[in-house]
């Protein structure tokens, strides 16, 4: 029987767990796609560089998505077990709301250890992939799209205008096109009625031929030393072939090793070392700025006139009394003196100031990685978590579906969401550690999750709204 009821629990939970996780991955892949729309759009990309990449982005997408997932998934299950009260049959038959719960969090166990292993041996190759791909996509320069009236300088070396096309786009009338291949300005400029443009078989070239035109070149000779102005050359052509180059159009695969050392790349190991390097570079910043402050203050003074100022130690009972020290100097050495300290002082200000800003750049990548060590954590640990939240909430609210359950749900994963910003957030500034940071929102909503768990056991009528407006009309009618 036992056996029979664990089945009976995991097939409620295992199917709106694949439906909430398909749905939620979709909803994720479209915030990417209107993030990026204005980089996919009129680029001529082909279908499956498109394919790859959402493809990409989809696999990047699941840590969060499962705990998602699995808040919505165990508080619709567990709501339509209540609703149709399934779950009061199984309590009278002296089976207890954890034993009923325990077969979907051994399986949320099972998923939060493989929630682990695939962001930490598998995220770091995809995002890798999908970096390097959405790189190229974004740097890709926009297909030819010469528009009438309008002056298109989106081809290198040239600027063309048209005043109207024809419909297929090929046959472009009233032509002007500015030749700066020369790098010499606005000096040659062709005048067409009509011309049609084609690409070469091989899309390196765009081939322009223009027929019934003229054109003005500007002759200039150049020595290196000025510019010497002839007089403007005129052309008349009845056909003309300009060529223009396509190379910068044609996308370009960068090399994935550039983008390796980025701390989404690498697992938990690699994390681990990378952080100890980065703490490594801060201390030895420190030695170093001490040392170049020392050396300065040194320095400076072997090069004074003044002999009292010349003691290689900050220990000379010279250093011990300022002001019986300056009073035996003749104006000119207080002169001197004054010049060399702030000299000193303005030399050792630029490199504290210059420490600073590598040090402060130095921890900000050393939070970085330390925040993505614990996420691969933390995100594991989010599934349980949640799943202690949704799973008492179906029990104790007693509705299935999509109505209550889902903003419920939505609401909860926010305020983790919004946690989980805050606390990245405020160690790359350096507010909260890295650990502190990283495990904000599940150190927040772990109580949550036990107290809900617990009321759930208690069959608490903590969202039994008839019983809040029950109690608040009897206090009514006492008054």
């Amino acid at each position: 029987m036992i056996k029979s009821i664990d089945k009976f629990v995991l097939k409620s939970f295992v199917i709106p767990f694949l439906l909430t996780f398909v749905v939620v991955l979709f909803v994720l892949m479209m915030q990417f796609v209107w993030k990026y729309v204005d980089d996919l759009v009129g680029k001529g990309l082909e279908w499956y560089l498109v394919v790859q990449l959402l493809f990409y982005v989809s696999l990047t997408m699941i840590p969060l998505a499962l705990p998602l997932a699995m808040l919505l998934s165990s508080n619709m299950a567990f709501g339509n077990l209540a609703e149709r009260y399934e779950l009061t049959a199984l309590k009278s038959a002296g089976i207890s709301l954890n034993r009923i719960f325990r077969p979907v969090f051994v399986l949320t166990i099972f998923i939060s250890i493989g929630a682990f292993y695939y962001s930490n041996y598998l995220s770091p190759i995809i995002n890798l992939k999908q970096s390097s791909l959405l790189y190229d996509i974004t740097n890709q320069k926009p297909t030819i799209d010469i528009r009438e009236g309008v002056f298109y300088n989106g081809i290198q070396n040239f600027t063309i205008k048209t005043s109207h096309k024809s419909k297929d786009g090929k046959w472009l009338y009233d032509l002007m096109i500015y030749d700066h291949s020369q790098r010499l300005g606005n000096t040659k400029i062709m005048l067409a009625k009509k011309g049609i443009m084609e690409v070469t078989a091989d899309e390196r070239y765009l081939l322009f031929t223009l027929y019934n035109g003229h054109s003005y070149e500007e002759v200039q000779k150049n020595d290196g030393k000025s510019r010497e102005f002839k007089p403007m050359l005129r052309t008349n052509f009845n056909k003309q072939i300009i060529r223009m180059d396509l190379s910068d159009f044609k996308m370009v695969r960068s090399d994935e090793n550039l983008f390796k050392d980025s701390y989404q790349m690498l697992n938990v190991r690699q994390l681990y070392a990378e952080r100890d390097t980065q703490m490594m570079e801060i201390n030895n910043k420190y030695a170093s700025l001490e040392e170049q402050l020392t050396q300065n203050i040194f320095a400076n003074n072997s090069k004074s006139n003044i002999s009292f100022v010349r003691n290689d130690s900050l220990k000379s009972p010279v250093f011990k009394d300022t002001d019986s020290f300056i009073k035996q100097l003749q104006p000119n050495e207080k002169s001197i003196l004054f010049e060399e300290t702030l000299s000193t002082l303005r030399s050792n200000e630029a490199l504290s100031r210059g420490a600073s800003e590598e040090v402060a750049m130095r921890q900000q990548t050393y939070a970085s990685y330390g925040i993505e060590f614990h996420k691969k954590f933390t995100l594991s640990f989010a599934c349980l978590v949640l799943f202690f939240i949704g799973a008492p909430l179906g029990a104790i609210i007693k509705k299935g579906g999509l109505g209550m359950p889902v903003v419920v749900s939505v609401a909860f994963f926010l305020i983790f969401y919004v946690l989980s910003i805050i606390g990245e957030k405020s160690a790359k500034e350096g507010a909260m550690q890295a650990f502190e940071g990283a495990w904000l929102a599940s150190m927040v909503l772990l109580p949550i999750g036990a107290f809900l768990t617990y009321k759930a056991t208690r069959d608490s009528v903590l969202f039994d709204f008839d019983f809040y407006t029950g109690f608040i009309k009897k206090i009514f009618k006492k008054a």
